[in-house]
């Protein structure tokens, strides 16, 4: 099983956020039978508010995954959201490419920044069957599991060192 080249890039253009949005309404409402409309948000296609990250083929630039980050307004905490990756390329480990490339580009964010401190939180709510992905990088859940768009999901928060 040889691994499709690929890269994974910012989606920092309209069209590469509506690219991200097309895996999202792939995995999450085709496959996952999620509601359309949780898809598309405010946090979907403004690049000031949220950074996209776009796993796409090479050389085709087929897109096959994305995974996206935010800090919510007001909050100490960034929060990872939205990891899709194909049904098909799931078998490469793309889920974990795109989460360490949104690891490495926040802590590399922080620093430019000037961060305070010598870490920071990232939070996800997972749903319950990827628990162990998102805890095979150091997430720890907390709190009570929690419904979100008709499923159980649980808050799982990582504490990065910078």
């Amino acid at each position: 099983m040889e691994t499709p080249t690929h890269e994974i890039i910012v989606a920092d253009t309209p069209e590469n956020r509506q690219r991200c949005i097309d895996v999202r309404i792939q995995v999450f409402h085709h496959e996952q039978q999620f509601p359309l409309e949780t898809e598309i948000d405010e946090l979907s296609r403004n690049e000031d508010v949220a950074t996209h990250f776009l796993l796409r083929l090479t050389p085709s630039l087929e897109p096959v995954g994305t995974v996206r980050l935010h800090k919510p307004a007001g909050k100490q905490y960034y929060k990872l959201t939205r990891l899709a990756v194909l049904k098909d390329y799931r078998r490469y480990r793309f889920g974990k490419e795109l989460v360490d490339s949104l690891h490495a580009w926040l802590k590399a964010n922080a620093l430019q920044l000037g961060h305070d401190g010598p870490a920071v939180d990232v939070a996800c709510h997972s749903q319950l069957p990827v628990q162990g992905f998102y805890a095979r990088f150091g997430y720890t859940p907390q709190g009570e599991l929690f419904e979100e768009d008709g499923a159980p999901h649980q808050l799982m928060v990582l504490r990065m060192p910078l």
